[in-house]
Protein backbone atom coordinates (compact mmCIF):
# COMPACT_ATOMS: atom_id res chain seq x y z
CA UNK A 1 0.00 0.00 0.00
CA UNK A 2 1.04 3.50 -1.18
CA UNK A 3 2.59 5.69 1.99
CA UNK A 4 0.47 8.76 0.74
CA UNK A 5 2.31 11.12 3.30
CA UNK A 6 5.58 9.48 1.74
CA UNK A 7 4.85 10.56 -1.49
CA UNK A 8 3.81 14.14 -0.39
CA UNK A 9 7.33 14.70 -0.54
CA UNK A 10 7.97 13.57 -3.89
CA UNK A 11 11.41 14.16 -3.89
CA UNK A 12 12.09 12.24 -1.16
CA UNK A 13 9.79 9.24 -2.35
CA UNK A 14 11.94 8.58 -5.54
CA UNK A 15 15.33 9.03 -4.02
CA UNK A 16 14.28 6.86 -1.15
CA UNK A 17 11.59 4.35 -2.00
CA UNK A 18 11.73 3.98 -5.91
CA UNK A 19 15.55 4.18 -5.89
CA UNK A 20 15.09 1.35 -3.64
CA UNK A 21 12.82 -0.86 -5.13
CA UNK A 22 14.31 -0.31 -8.61
CA UNK A 23 18.13 -2.09 -7.41
CA UNK A 24 16.04 -4.47 -5.46
CA UNK A 25 13.45 -5.89 -8.14
CA UNK A 26 15.72 -4.95 -11.29
CA UNK A 27 13.13 -2.90 -12.74
CA UNK A 28 10.41 0.18 -12.26
CA UNK A 29 6.49 -0.02 -12.25
CA UNK A 30 4.48 2.31 -14.19
CA UNK A 31 3.49 4.26 -11.16
CA UNK A 32 6.98 4.73 -10.19
CA UNK A 33 8.32 5.71 -13.68
CA UNK A 34 5.53 8.49 -14.56
CA UNK A 35 6.28 9.58 -10.46
CA UNK A 36 9.94 10.45 -11.90
CA UNK A 37 8.32 11.92 -15.27
CA UNK A 38 5.86 14.29 -13.23
CA UNK A 39 8.34 15.11 -10.82
CA UNK A 40 10.63 16.59 -14.16
CA UNK A 41 7.93 17.83 -16.28
CA UNK A 42 4.12 16.70 -15.06
CA UNK A 43 2.73 17.88 -18.67
CA UNK A 44 5.06 15.48 -20.70
CA UNK A 45 3.32 12.62 -18.91
CA UNK A 46 0.33 11.90 -21.66
CA UNK A 47 3.22 12.25 -24.55
CA UNK A 48 5.73 10.03 -22.88
CA UNK A 49 2.92 7.47 -22.22
CA UNK A 50 2.12 6.98 -26.26
CA UNK A 51 5.24 7.19 -26.51
CA UNK A 52 6.52 4.25 -24.39
CA UNK A 53 3.04 1.91 -25.92
CA UNK A 54 4.43 2.71 -29.09
CA UNK A 55 7.85 1.74 -29.08
CA UNK A 56 7.12 -1.44 -26.92
CA UNK A 57 4.29 -2.40 -29.00
CA UNK A 58 2.05 -2.78 -25.75
CA UNK A 59 -1.29 -1.69 -24.65
CA UNK A 60 -0.45 -1.62 -20.81
CA UNK A 61 2.25 0.60 -19.38
CA UNK A 62 3.60 -1.91 -16.83
CA UNK A 63 4.97 -3.97 -19.54
CA UNK A 64 6.85 -0.80 -21.95
CA UNK A 65 8.20 0.58 -18.62
CA UNK A 66 9.39 -2.44 -16.87
CA UNK A 67 10.80 -3.76 -20.88
CA UNK A 68 12.78 -0.37 -20.45
CA UNK A 69 13.57 -0.11 -16.86
CA UNK A 70 14.91 -3.77 -17.46
CA UNK A 71 17.18 -2.95 -19.98
CA UNK A 72 18.56 0.07 -17.90
CA UNK A 73 18.94 -2.10 -15.29
CA UNK A 74 21.01 -4.38 -16.94
CA UNK A 75 23.43 -1.79 -18.68
CA UNK A 76 26.89 -1.70 -17.78
CA UNK A 77 27.75 1.56 -18.19
CA UNK A 78 26.31 4.95 -17.54
CA UNK A 79 26.70 5.70 -21.45
CA UNK A 80 24.97 2.82 -22.52
CA UNK A 81 21.81 3.27 -19.44
CA UNK A 82 21.35 7.12 -21.62
CA UNK A 83 21.89 5.58 -25.17
CA UNK A 84 19.22 3.15 -24.44
CA UNK A 85 16.53 6.19 -23.25
CA UNK A 86 17.61 8.50 -25.75
CA UNK A 87 18.03 6.41 -28.97
CA UNK A 88 15.68 2.95 -27.97
CA UNK A 89 13.53 4.66 -26.29
CA UNK A 90 13.22 8.15 -27.92
CA UNK A 91 13.51 10.52 -24.75
CA UNK A 92 15.01 14.02 -24.97
CA UNK A 93 18.62 14.34 -22.20
CA UNK A 94 15.95 16.59 -19.37
CA UNK A 95 13.89 13.76 -19.21
CA UNK A 96 16.55 10.66 -19.60
CA UNK A 97 18.71 12.16 -17.17
CA UNK A 98 15.77 13.10 -15.12
CA UNK A 99 14.85 9.31 -14.90
CA UNK A 100 18.73 8.11 -14.51
CA UNK A 101 19.45 10.74 -11.66
CA UNK A 102 16.57 8.68 -9.49
CA UNK A 103 18.05 5.39 -10.59
CA UNK A 104 21.66 6.54 -10.26
CA UNK A 105 22.12 9.75 -8.24
CA UNK A 106 25.81 8.96 -7.39
CA UNK A 107 26.51 8.90 -11.79
CA UNK A 108 23.91 11.00 -13.36
CA UNK A 109 22.24 14.67 -13.02
CA UNK A 110 19.44 16.24 -14.22
CA UNK A 111 20.05 18.12 -17.33
CA UNK A 112 17.69 21.49 -17.39
CA UNK A 113 17.94 24.89 -18.19
CA UNK A 114 18.15 26.15 -14.74
CA UNK A 115 21.14 24.95 -14.34
CA UNK A 116 22.52 25.74 -17.95
CA UNK A 117 21.94 28.98 -16.96
CA UNK A 118 23.72 29.01 -13.79
CA UNK A 119 26.59 27.05 -15.75
CA UNK A 120 26.85 30.00 -18.04
CA UNK A 121 26.78 27.28 -20.58
CA UNK A 122 25.47 24.01 -22.22
CA UNK A 123 22.60 25.12 -23.72
CA UNK A 124 23.04 23.47 -27.11
CA UNK A 125 22.81 19.97 -25.72
CA UNK A 126 19.01 20.57 -25.73
CA UNK A 127 19.09 20.54 -29.62
CA UNK A 128 21.11 18.09 -30.02
CA UNK A 129 20.11 14.55 -31.41
CA UNK A 130 23.12 12.95 -32.58
CA UNK A 131 24.19 10.66 -29.26
CA UNK A 132 27.70 10.73 -30.07
CA UNK A 133 28.02 14.18 -29.96
CA UNK A 134 25.58 14.26 -26.66
CA UNK A 135 27.53 11.89 -24.60
CA UNK A 136 30.81 13.70 -24.00
CA UNK A 137 28.91 16.50 -23.72
CA UNK A 138 27.09 15.67 -20.90
CA UNK A 139 29.95 14.14 -19.13
CA UNK A 140 31.44 17.77 -18.94
CA UNK A 141 28.01 19.29 -18.29
CA UNK A 142 27.90 16.87 -15.38
CA UNK A 143 31.81 17.81 -14.32
CA UNK A 144 31.06 21.30 -14.13
CA UNK A 145 27.86 20.73 -12.02
CA UNK A 146 30.42 18.67 -9.32
CA UNK A 147 32.75 21.55 -9.55
CA UNK A 148 30.14 24.06 -8.11
CA UNK A 149 28.72 24.90 -4.77
CA UNK A 150 30.02 24.12 -1.23
CA UNK A 151 32.36 21.44 -0.61
CA UNK A 152 31.71 17.87 0.25
CA UNK A 153 28.16 17.95 -1.35
CA UNK A 154 26.55 14.91 -3.75
CA UNK A 155 26.53 15.19 -7.06
CA UNK A 156 22.72 15.03 -6.29
CA UNK A 157 22.75 18.14 -4.22
CA UNK A 158 25.07 20.15 -6.45
CA UNK A 159 22.28 19.58 -8.96
CA UNK A 160 19.86 21.00 -6.08
CA UNK A 161 21.90 23.67 -5.49
CA UNK A 162 21.76 25.21 -8.81
CA UNK A 163 18.61 24.47 -9.45
CA UNK A 164 17.74 26.58 -5.87
CA UNK A 165 20.34 29.22 -6.80
CA UNK A 166 18.35 29.68 -10.04
CA UNK A 167 15.07 30.09 -8.45
CA UNK A 168 16.02 32.16 -6.01
CA UNK A 169 18.08 34.89 -8.10
CA UNK A 170 15.10 34.58 -10.15
CA UNK A 171 12.57 35.25 -7.48
CA UNK A 172 14.99 38.39 -6.38
CA UNK A 173 15.09 39.24 -10.08
CA UNK A 174 10.74 39.35 -10.36
CA UNK A 175 10.46 41.52 -7.24
CA UNK A 176 12.97 44.09 -8.41
CA UNK A 177 11.02 44.02 -11.35
CA UNK A 178 7.67 44.05 -9.71
CA UNK A 179 6.83 40.78 -11.61
CA UNK A 180 6.94 42.36 -15.01
CA UNK A 181 7.27 40.11 -18.10
CA UNK A 182 10.71 38.44 -18.38
CA UNK A 183 11.95 35.84 -20.30
CA UNK A 184 12.79 33.71 -17.33
CA UNK A 185 11.34 30.24 -16.72
CA UNK A 186 8.49 29.86 -14.33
Amino acid sequence: MLDYLRYYDLEVFLFEDVHRRFHADGFLSAFDFFSIVIWKANRAKSKIAHRLLSKAEADDLDVAVGNLSKSLFEAEAPRERLRILMKDWGFLLPMASAVLTVLWPDEFTVYDIRACNQLGKFHQLANWTRFDRIWPSYEEFREAVHKVGPEGLSLRDKDRYLWAQSSALQLQENIAKCFAKTDEPA
